[in-house]
């Protein structure tokens, strides 16, 4: 089967998860942390080089306080826990606005190596899309492109992007890396991951023709 090097990740539907569940919104997100986890272990045993999680946007921090700050711990509880295991972590995001996690400034800095190394997972946390191209788009068509003007550099193109939960949109994610990723949808909720639902979309993937625009 043909692994792809770069997985991004949309672990969406937390609220909808603690609804159904009869529970307050905000305590959604602390259940994707074991997804979470399982799914890192998942793609170190299948050989993935590279993994991009979607932790919150920009946008997301306009939703009520309460929630803003359990999204927000889940994020730094996140990357505490892979940092226990074998992964090379960065934490992309606006670390200039109050809505950071302070905690994480450190994983901005530079690509923090934990245990053997291994995989390279990146967080996209107070992330926008505005925010990251931002310098990029603001050169003159004339001058020549630029990478180091982009916020995102230190991630690499995706092949594979995954959502769960149902909705067709990439909401703002890593639009220059992602612009020839395939785009995979997994109707269940993400707290409710299953291993299957890895290898559905590694054997959707397999099938998929890529061309890269030729």
């Amino acid at each position: 089967m043909r692994i792809p090097k770069h997985i991004g990740v949309i672990p969406d539907g937390n609220r909808r998860w603690a609804i159904k569940h009869g529970l307050d919104k905000e305590q959604g997100y602390q259940e994707g942390l074991s997804p979470g986890l399982e799914l890192f272990k998942l793609c170190q045993k299948e050989g993935v080089e590279e993994l991009t999680y979607y932790g919150f946007t920009a946008d997301n921090t306009k939703r009520p306080k309460i929630q803003r700050l359990a999204f927000t711990q889940a994020c730094v509880d996140s990357v505490k826990m892979l940092a226990k295991e074998d992964a090379s972590l960065l934490v992309v995001g606006d670390t200039q606005s109050p809505t950071f996690p302070k905690s994480l400034i450190p994983f901005t800095i530079r690509r923090q190596v934990f245990g053997n190394g291994g995989i390279k997972v990146n967080f996209l946390v107070n992330y926008g899309w505005q925010w990251d191209l931002r310098d990029y788009l603001s050169l003159d068509e004339r001058e020549p492109m630029i990478t180091d003007l982009i916020k995102s550099r230190g991630i690499s193109r995706v092949d594979l992007i995954i959502r769960w939960g149902g909705m067709r949109r990439l909401s703002g994610f890593l639009p220059l890396q992602s612009v020839y990723s395939d785009f995979y949808i997994i109707d269940e909720l993400w707290p409710d991951f299953q291993e299957e639902h890895f290898y559905r979309a590694l054997k959707w993937y397999d099938k998929q023709d890529i061309t890269l625009g030729g």
